[in-house]
């Protein structure tokens, strides 16, 4: 069975499968990706949304500050090798709330052998796209030396 590692700066890491990410509200989504060498894919997922579970692992920003958030990376590594990475801001619903998702099925076929996919619905094409996620590190940046 699959597993990603969820590290960084947050104040409960873990290791996570497709059964555990079922713990977070499901959500689904269909897409369709443009890809210059295989032209239109269309698909179905169904996973938590990104911000749930990194959320849920405690972001070590200062909830006071609500801009401290934006100074946030996430970095998801997959299997075959391929890393996206992503601001806080983009999956934050006070910002752009993307609704990206840590895919646990396909087309309704479960990805618990192959572990999640990252789907970012609202790209066009499917490059940010990552299969068998096998990491994903918060990571706070930039900070400030005043």
């Amino acid at each position: 069975m699959a597993e990603l590692a969820l590290s960084g700066d947050v104040a409960r890491p873990a290791r996570l499968t497709v059964a555990d990410l079922l713990a977070w509200p499901q959500h689904q989504t269909r897409v369709r990706f443009e890809c210059a060498t295989s032209g239109a894919r269309h698909h179905r997922f169904a996973g938590p949304l990104l911000h749930d579970v990194l959320a849920d692992a405690g972001p070590a920003f200062d909830p006071g500050r609500r801009k401290d958030r934006l100074r946030f990376l996430i970095v998801l590594s997959g299997a075959d090798g391929h890393h996206v990475l992503l601001s806080w801001a983009e999956i934050d619903p006070d910002f752009g709330r993307a609704p990206v998702l840590l895919a646990v099925s396909i087309d309704e076929t479960p990805l618990d052998r192959a572990g999640p996919q990252l789907v970012l619905p609202q790209d066009r094409c499917g490059a940010r796209h990552v299969s068998g996620i096998t990491g994903i590190r918060v990571d706070g940046g930039y900070r400030s030396a005043a």
